[in-house]
């Protein structure tokens, strides 16, 4: 009853919607089509019978050493770990076949460590920390 797709774009308002119910923080829905506009692909996870978005994820890289996953959330419930672990699965599929070689990051909630650990994510690996900074 879903469908994985990276050519169609949500809506700001569906994606900050999502990002409201998994309480994360929201953008301007500028900030939205300029993020969502200057990213190498993003994948959306949409329920076939009403359109509603249920998963998330876009990637940026510099197409060299990095690829990074960004905005990555569920639709809260007792599916959320399996929607976000669809969403992580395909995008390191896409970025291992279109950025062969590039390390993979991610700037995830901690709701999303279990689906990232299953996909082979390591959390500080080799005691690398990692820091963000709000524009």
């Amino acid at each position: 009853g879903f469908i994985l797709e990276s050519k169609e774009v949500p809506t700001p308002q569906a994606l900050n919607r999502l990002l409201s119910r998994c309480n994360l923080e929201t953008h301007s829905p500028k900030r939205l089509l300029a993020a969502l506009k200057n990213s190498d692909c993003h994948l959306s996870l949409f329920e076939k019978s009403t359109g509603k978005l249920f998963g998330f994820v876009r990637v940026t890289s510099d197409k060299g050493l990095n690829a990074n996953l960004w905005d990555l959330v569920a639709e809260p419930g007792e599916q959320q770990e399996k929607f976000m672990s669809i969403v992580v699965f395909k995008a390191i599929e896409i970025i291992r076949r279109e950025l062969p070689g590039c390390s993979i990051s991610v700037a995830a909630p901690l709701i999303s460590l279990n689906p990232l650990k299953a996909n082979g994510f390591l959390l500080d690996p080799n005691g690398i920390k990692t820091m963000g900074f709000r524009l």
